[in-house]
């Protein structure tokens, strides 16, 4: 019996789909994850002949959905739009229900995108990092910064920036990056990590100043504004990037369909000028190199999450 399921399962990936394939964004609609993923699912559905439908389960910081696909059958109607925060989730989240590396084969990345860390020029008077980083020294949890929320990467970020610049700040999380920027602009707070593609209209208007960016290249949406090395925090870099899993033992016919389909899709007009307009980058790249990335950023977030000693129930 054993022999012959193995001897089916080939055939039955070799057919895939015959129906609609899900993809399960295990956060709210309207977020990022699901914002990147829709125009990439429209376009790998024309590829494959058959709809894509993005299935919104939240909860728990993204652990909920996750644990859900990590179950699903490995058969490549269930896949997983996955970001940075839920390669270290188990580490925080005791009972998160899922390991990313033992659960899920990675398939493609649809993109990265940078943050800048900011400050409310009207609630801080420092002209640039270095500056900052003085002044937080001085007064040891004098600083309002903002996160997204507990356990969020914005929230690892201001950890793992207060052990590299040797500060301290006082911790002001949010339900999410929306309500923290409006708070960040109307001088509530002083500083915060934020996307760069949603504050760059902000700093180039002077209501915002950005003080780096928190990537290995300075950013096309604020040139002028020095990366965190250039400023002087060497080996400090932030980006969430956004990809397709599918739950371990996905036939590799299937993966490798669904992978060429996503590189297809980046490479398309509409999906350029879509990412550029948030400031996405995209690294076409194989699914193994996806997944030499995916290895990495387990390892160096998780060894991030459990020096700041984040725990959510």
């Amino acid at each position: 019996m054993a022999a012959g399921a193995g001897a089916v399962a080939p055939a039955r990936a070799n057919d895939w789909p015959t129906r609609t394939v899900s993809w399960i964004v295990p956060f709210p609609a309207g977020g990022g994850s699901d914002m990147f993923s829709r125009p990439i699912a429209a376009r790998v559905a024309e590829a494959i002949g058959e709809s894509v439908v993005i299935d919104n389960r939240s909860g728990a910081g993204g652990t909920v959905g996750t644990a859900v696909a990590a179950r699903a059958a490995p058969d490549g109607y269930s896949m997983l739009v996955g970001d940075t925060g839920l390669v270290y989730a188990p580490t925080i989240y005791p009972r998160a229900g899922f390991d990313f590396l033992r659960d899920f084969a990675p398939i493609a990345a649809f993109g990265r995108v940078p943050y800048a860390l900011v400050i409310n020029p009207a609630r801080i008077d420092a002209a640039n990092l270095e500056a900052f980083i003085e002044m937080a020294k001085k007064a040891p949890g004098g600083i309002d910064i903002g996160s997204a929320g507990l356990g969020t990467v914005t929230h690892l970020a201001i950890g793992l920036f207060e052990d590299r610049a040797g500060v301290k700040f006082t911790h002001v999380p949010y339900r999410g990056g929306a309500p923290m920027l409006q708070d960040l602009l109307a001088g509530q707070i002083g500083a915060a990590f934020v996307l760069v593609s949603a504050v760059a209209a902000a700093v180039r208007s002077g209501k915002l100043r950005a003080l780096a960016v928190i990537n290995r290249r300075r950013d096309a949406q604020l040139p002028d504004v020095p990366t965190a090395h250039e400023a002087g925090l060497a080996d400090f870099r932030m980006t969430t990037w956004f990809g397709l899993f599918a739950p371990i033992r996905t036939p590799d016919i299937v993966l490798d369909r669904v992978h060429s389909a996503v590189q297809r899709a980046l490479g398309s007009d509409e999906v350029k000028r879509l990412w550029a307009e948030h400031g996405a980058k995209v690294e076409l790249e194989s699914r193994a190199d996806f997944a030499n990335f995916i290895g990495r950023e387990v390892e160096r977030w998780t060894r991030i999450a459990k020096a700041a000693n984040v725990q959510m129930e």
